[in-house]
Parts: C-alpha cells; sequence; structure tokens
C-alpha cells in the first residue's frame, strides 16, 4: 500500500506541475487521470524508474494503478526489486512539451529514464526533424543531469493518415535515435495492442486496462534486462 500511495503521488505531482504546457485538443489530450486524489507522500527509497511520456504512460481513461507503469511497479515488489515507479506521463504532450517541462522533472535522482514520446507529434503531422531533434534534446538533457541514468526508448508508430513516406520515416526515427545514442530500445510500444479493437478504448487510441497488461509485457522485456 506504501508503495501504490507512493507512486500515486508522484504522478500527481508531475500532472499539476505539467499540465499548464498542454494543449487541450481531443481525444489524444484530455487527461484521464486530472482528479484529486488524497494521498500521502512519502520518501522514495530504493532506486527510481520514470516514465516520461504522454497520455499513453499516463493510462488515458483507466484508473491509475491499471496503467502499465503502475504495473510495472507490482512486477517489481512482486520480485523483491527495490525501485519505486513515478508516472510522469501528460496527456497530450508532443516532444516540444516534453522538452520544456523535463528540467523540473529532473530535479531528482533518476536511476532509469523510460522516453515515450513522440505519438501526438505523429499524430499532427508536426516535422519529422523536429520530433527528432526534441528527442535527442531530451536524451542529452538527462545524460549531462545525470551520466549515469540508463535511458530506455521506447518505439512508436503512426497510421498512415500522414502519407505512407511520413508513416516510414517516423517509424524509423525511434531505432535510429536508440542505436546512435547507446540506449535500450522497446520496438514498438504497442506490440500486439495497436489495431485490435479488443484492446483500446472506444477512441481506438488508448489501450484498455487489458491493452496495457500487454503494454507492460513489451516494456518489462526490455526494462529487465536493463536493470539486470
Amino acid at each position: 500500500m506504501q508503495d501504490l500511495l507512493k507512486f500515486r503521488y508522484f504522478f500527481l505531482l508531475f500532472c499539476l506541475i505539467s499540465c499548464g504546457d498542454a494543449p487541450k485538443k481531443a481525444p489524444d489530450t484530455t487527461d484521464g487521470n486530472s482528479s484529486p486524489e488524497n494521498t500521502i507522500a512519502t520518501e522514495t527509497t530504493g532506486k527510481v524508474i520514470l516514465f516520461f511520456g504522454d497520455s499513453l504512460t499516463a493510462g488515458y481513461g483507466l484508473e491509475l494503478e491499471e496503467a502499465f507503469p503502475a504495473l510495472i511497479q507490482n512486477r517489481l515488489d512482486s520480485l523483491g526489486l527495490n525501485y519505486t515507479v513515478i508516472n510522469s506521463g501528460l496527456s497530450g504532450e508532443t516532444t516540444s512539451g516534453g522538452r520544456n517541462r523535463l528540467d523540473w522533472v529532473l530535479n531528482q535522482k533518476v536511476d532509469v529514464f523510460v522516453l515515450e514520446l513522440g505519438a501526438n507529434d505523429g499524430l499532427r503531422g508536426i516535422p519529422l526533424a523536429e520530433t527528432r531533434s526534441n528527442l535527442q534534446a531530451i536524451i542529452d538533457l538527462v545524460r549531462k543531469r545525470n551520466p549515469d541514468t540508463e535511458i530506455v526508448l521506447a518505439g512508436m508508430q503512426i497510421p498512415p493518415n500522414m502519407g505512407p513516406e511520413y508513416t516510414t520515416e517516423f517509424r524509423k526515427i525511434f531505432p535510429e535515435l536508440a542505436e546512435e545514442n547507446g540506449i535500450a530500445l522497446i520496438p514498438f510500444l504497442l506490440e500486439g495492442v495497436a489495431g485490435n479493437p479488443e484492446l483500446n478504448l472506444e477512441d481506438g487510441i488508448h489501450p484498455t486496462p487489458e491493452g496495457h497488461q500487454i503494454v507492460r509485457d513489451n516494456v518489462w522485456t526490455v526494462l529487465e534486462k536493463v536493470l539486470q
């Protein structure tokens, strides 16, 4: 229970600090976890894994404990691993928005930084060079603040709405950045979930609780190796 309270506290703290920076556009920018909750602040013990992302990380439309970062915390606890997961997901976040709020987020020591941004850029047709530049800037700042932080990049793909060339080049950004920076890559965060109506909410974009369980497994496959 203490771990869950701790997890909730950090998520709400980041959300309250950051929500003023995010544009409000449906459906990708609506925050499904913005309701205030009474929680108790506790000091972080052990190592910290910070999930820095958008509505996929925030768990849009679900209870906070149903989102994949909380499921990762449960996995860690079940294995007796002394890590605290911080959910710094903000619905509607773009790579530009994430870059702007990152400095505050890094006002603490982070042992593992999981970067999950870019989907909203792709859905809005933001120039690919801008998305790549922002992701690289985030990686650079994390390393500048703490060179020992392990970085995991979550790969993302988008529907072909913006045309095949844009879609293909967008998908390449993530493995290329991972290789160039020597960081771990989750090949596709939504592998096994994207495009399946039974595993997504009515908007067809955000996973259901069952979908988040699959996302957790996608993340854990890579994260487990990083923790070892």
